[in-house]
Parts: C-alpha cells; structure tokens; sequence
C-alpha cells in the first residue's frame, strides 16, 4: 500500500504569507488522500513580530497551537506532525528542520539569534534532520553542504519557480538526502508534491527513518 507524505506545508494561523486556514488545509489534504502532513509553517522574527508577539513564548505557543487545531480537524483521518521552516537574520535562506517537538521549541529560545552553524551543532544534539528549502529559488544563497543533512529537491509550490532541476543535481553532487513537498499556502491551490512510502508514517521516528533511509518515491 502507497502513503502519501506532505514533507512542507503551511497555514495561516501562523504563516502571514498563507491564507488557508487548519480546516481548509484539512479539507485539501484529505481530498488529495495524503495519510501524513509535516505542518512546517514559518519560525522568524519576521513571522513572529508580525502578529505582535511580545515574548518567544507566546509565539511558540501559536506556533504548536496551530498544529494542534490541525490535528483536531483531522482527527484519525491523516496523521500531524510538527516540523519547521526556520529562517535566520543573515539572509533569505529557509531551512526545514524535521523531528521537531514542542519540547525542543520551548528549551530554546535563542535559536532565532543563533547562525545556521551552530543550529546545525544543536540539531545534530537533538536527532533531527535539516535540509534547506527551496535552495535555487531566486534570492536564495548557496550553503555549505556541510552544514545541511539534505536538501528540499522537488518544491510543488506552482507560483515560484524553485529550479529543482538544479537541486536535485546539488544533492547528487554533495551526496544530500532529498526531501520533496508541496509548500502548500493558499486557498485556490492544491497539494501536489510529497513523497510516497511503502509504509506509514505516524511518528517522528519513522519520518526520521524515512528521510534517512531515501526509501520513498518523490512526487513531481
């Protein structure tokens, strides 16, 4: 049996540049037949100063209440899990960060000043996996492979256009994991993208394994 996976999605109760809300998301989603979405929605200054959040706290909060509203929408249907689009002040470069947990959010509340070097450092710590998003989208800088466990090779976004053609050759250059998602944000779209596993994914371990193991057939 085929699981379809969602790898990168947003909503708008948290994500400013997304105006499907957790229900509509939900509605999509279950009428695409997915069986796993990963909620990455944006984690910035920008994103959290934007709704007028005074402390990282009250941010973290939305930002897990979000997936939470999803889950409830969802019930047993699709499985939620947390993950993260990360953006530091350096540059534009948005980083998705998989195996993520509330824990980890509240125990660091300087990461959003730290360089993606030492998030690397602190994500190596905690057993998660980092891949950089959409990394040949115009405006987009070059990373060091080395700082990155993979790359997003295929992003399904339809009003961008992310060259995966050339991604997917930086992975096979720096031998990176792939990971593939839709980057679903707005009402009048569709998810498309996503990658395909014989088994299902239920947990972040399993996530882990699969993005790990490159045992899934990437959606185009």
């Amino acid at each position: 049996m085929e699981h379809k996976i969602e790898l990168h999605c947003h909503c708008r109760e948290v994500s400013h540049c997304a105006d499907a809300d957790t229900a509509l998301v939900a509605k999509k989603y279950l009428e695409a037949g997915y069986s796993t979405i990963v909620l990455t929605n944006h984690f910035n200054w920008d994103t959290m100063r934007g709704w007028g959040d005074e402390t990282y706290e009250a941010f973290v909060t939305r930002y897990v209440q979000a997936a939470e509203k999803l889950r409830e929408c969802l019930g047993d249907k699709i499985t939620v899990l947390l993950g993260m689009e990360i953006r530091f002040s350096s540059n534009w470069n948005d980083y998705l960060v998989y195996g993520m947990t509330p824990e980890f959010l509240h125990a660091h509340p300087d990461m959003l000043d730290m360089d993606l070097g030492s998030f690397r450092q602190l994500v190596n710590e905690n057993g998660m996996l980092l891949f950089q998003a959409h990394p040949f989208r115009f405006g987009m800088t070059t990373t060091n492979p080395n700082y990155l466990d993979g790359i997003e090779s295929h992003n399904g976004h339809p009003h961008h256009n992310s060259n995966n053609d050339i991604a997917e050759a930086w992975a096979t250059k720096y031998n990176l994991l792939r990971s593939a998602g839709s980057d679903y944000h707005h009402e009048r779209d569709v998810p498309t993208s996503g990658v395909i596993s014989s088994h299902p994914i239920t947990t972040q371990e399993e996530l882990l394994s699969l993005l790990r193991s490159g045992d899934f057939k990437i959606i185009e």
